[in-house]
């Protein structure tokens, strides 16, 4: 059974970096042909996507947060971080990480949960000095 848990801090202050790691447990990020994502949704707000790290290492981040955003792995620990810099009140919400077969991207499907093969539960970031 695969689950994906997210771990990190509950509370961030404005301007700093928001990490947040995303562990998987009965199976590996190393896997073929699989892209591990991270999705947010702000208070009040829908989905929005934010990018996803491949098997393979490489990576892909949303335009709008690029200058701001890199994804991380430990495979040791079968891990994936998300590294979210200068953070504001804007940057709040639950973050999910998730999986799948396809490229999230290409296949038009960044937004649609029910399309990832995996889903964490997310972990709510409140921004807030």
């Amino acid at each position: 059974q695969v689950q994906l848990r997210e771990s990190g801090p509950g509370l961030v202050k404005p301007s700093q970096t928001l990490s947040l790691t995303c562990t998987a447990s009965g199976y590996s990020i190393t896997t073929n042909l699989h892209y591990w994502s991270w999705i947010r949704q702000p208070p009040g707000r829908g989905l929005e996507y934010i990018g996803y790290i491949t098997w393979s290492g490489s990576t892909y981040i949303t335009p709008t947060l690029e200058s701001r955003t890199s994804i991380s792995r430990d495979t040791s620990k079968n891990q994936f971080t998300l590294h979210l810099r200068d953070v504001t009140p804007d940057d709040a919400g639950r973050y999910h990480c998730a999986g799948t077969t396809r490229d999230p991207v290409v296949a038009g499907i960044e937004l649609h949960q029910y399309e990832y093969d995996y889903w964490g539960e997310g972990s709510y970031v409140t921004v807030s000095s």
